[in-house]
């Protein structure tokens, strides 16, 4: 299983940065790491509801007041730490996790064991 990369200070609070990440079986997944309330989370870049990427409009993840991560698609509303849908179309439905490591002034981030 591959891994993905880049400097945590490029991904600020409030930030979120799109990547590909090799995987088993696969050539590449689409992922997104965004920076809420100080942790980084990571996860597969589709919506469990529609499944597009959830960031139509170029790196954008997160609602306008920053609080939950958006699917412009259809505008499910998922929360940040969990990645579960708590209001639109899926409720309950959740975003699939991707690991996310502080190495150094690195994240690394891969597929979960």
């Amino acid at each position: 299983m591959g891994t993905w990369r880049c400097a945590a200070a490029a991904v600020g609070p409030g930030r979120a940065m799109r990547f590909q990440l090799p995987a088993e079986g696969r050539a590449v997944v689409d992922g997104f790491v965004v920076n809420h309330a100080g942790a980084h989370r990571a996860y597969v870049n589709r919506c469990p509801h529609a499944g597009t990427a959830l960031d139509r409009l170029p790196l954008r993840f997160l609602t306008e007041d920053g609080r939950y991560l958006v699917c412009s698609t259809h505008g499910a509303v998922f929360a940040p730490e969990t990645g579960v849908c708590v209001e639109g179309p899926c409720p309950g439905a959740r975003l699939l996790p991707l690991r996310v490591e502080r190495v150094g002034e690195d994240l690394v981030i891969s597929w979960p064991s």
